[in-house]
């Protein structure tokens, strides 16, 4: 019997996938199930992007490009950061990858050393967590409150930084709260990471949904945080497998031998294909389907509000709500699969996210069209009201 690596035993599972198995099997059973769980948006690449990959299959623009992608795509992400954030992005720094996650697995084999921890807030996306343990390091969960909105501080770092700590790991806006964190605060964690040499790792992916106030990326704030981004949420380019790491200059050589000895390159249709993310027409597109999204969320806050499932920390950006079960006296986990099996509506419970509030609080993705949001709630509502009143 072959010896697994040890790292492999905190390596933690995604609950979730299983969640979805089973919301599998209900449906091909004949079951109706909305699923309110996976972090996917319902909207696809729209038609300039389409176009764009049918024109580089029949050109037959397959092969490997370089390890840090096309210089084109390169260039196209460094002009996006100079327009929405009015910043100067070296297109030399740009890495494109496979996915956020191919950009999370570069960023933390370059900085995170064997044995050294990594603070992360408490929830957070799972995944992070493991890609850290992946590359040797341990996480080291601060947890968080909902009057921090979920988001760890510069105090959080000056109390829990250790001698054998080596960086940060945040997300904003975040998954699963999808809370985001301030200029400010964001700009006092660097400091605080900075005095103590360690490193930034910056997960953007959801920067683009954005519903109150306009966010401003890490990289405003300092040039030498890893930032990573994706070509799967604000674009809906979810399977096409592409996303991009912000490194550094003084990282550029050793990223560029890692990137082309584990992936090569990025899938280079998807490469050429996203390049029409940027024009007028794709553009015009993801603004339109931002305020959906926008819409979406200000009608579920109320609704879960009236039904009890309190949001203690209104979510600003991405597409998730994290809801306080607290008050209905079932623990997330038997109220998500009571509201799966005898509602046929999938939602999270907190344990995916960490142990601080794993027992309490559930996740609710709205990346579904509005009528089926709506028949969510209602389900939801005829579930709570045949519960025994508390």
């Amino acid at each position: 019997m072959v010896r697994p690596a040890h790292r492999l035993a905190d390596i933690q599972p995604f609950y979730v996938v299983e969640l979805l198995k089973q919301a599998m099997a209900l449906a091909h059973q004949g079951r109706d199930i909305i699923s309110l769980g996976i972090g996917e948006p319902d909207f696809t690449a729209p038609p300039p992007v389409v176009r764009a990959l049918k024109r580089a299959a029949q050109d037959g623009l397959s092969q490997y490009t370089p390890p840090f992608g096309l210089m084109a795509l390169r260039k196209a992400i460094a002009t996006d950061y100079a327009n929405r954030y009015n910043i100067t992005i070296d297109p030399a720094r740009v890495v494109v990858t496979t996915g956020a996650s191919g950009a999370l697995l570069l960023a933390t084999l370059a900085v995170v050393d064997p044995g050294s921890t990594v603070l992360m807030p408490d929830p957070c996306y799972p995944a992070n967590r493991n890609f850290v343990v992946a590359a040797g390091g341990r996480p080291n969960l601060i947890p968080t409150t909902a009057a921090q909105r979920f988001q760890i501080s510069a105090e959080d770092l000056r109390r829990h930084w250790r001698a054998d700590t080596s960086g940060i790991l945040v997300a904003s806006p975040s998954n699963p709260t999808g809370t985001s964190l301030t200029e400010a605060q964001m700009a006092a964690l660097l400091e605080e990471t900075r005095q103590r040499n360690g490193f930034a790792i910056v997960d953007e992916i959801y920067m683009g949904l954005h519903y109150d106030e306009p966010l401003r990326s890490a990289l405003t704030l300092d040039d030498d945080v890893l930032v990573i981004n994706s070509f799967s949420k604000y674009f809906h380019m979810t399977g096409w497998r592409l996303g991009w790491l912000i490194v550094p200059e003084s990282l550029i050589p050793l990223v560029d031998r890692l990137a082309a000895s584990l992936a090569i390159c990025a899938p280079s249709l998807a490469q050429h294909a996203a390049l029409a993310c940027f024009e007028p027409e794709s553009q015009a597109e993801f603004e339109r389907r931002r305020l959906i999204f926008q819409e979406r969320r200000d009608y579920l806050l109320p609704e879960l509000e009236r039904l009890g499932l309190t949001v203690p920390a209104k979510p600003d950006g991405a597409f998730y709500v994290y809801a306080d079960l607290s008050n209905l006296g079932m623990d997330s986990d038997t109220f998500s699969q009571r509201l799966l099996h005898e509602a046929g509506v999938v939602a999270v419970p907190g344990r995916d996210f960490g142990p601080a509030m794993a027992d309490h609080m559930l996740r609710l993705s709205y990346a579904t069209e509005l009528p089926r949001l709506r028949e969510a709630v209602t389900r939801i509502e005829d579930f709570l009201d045949k519960l025994p009143v508390r």
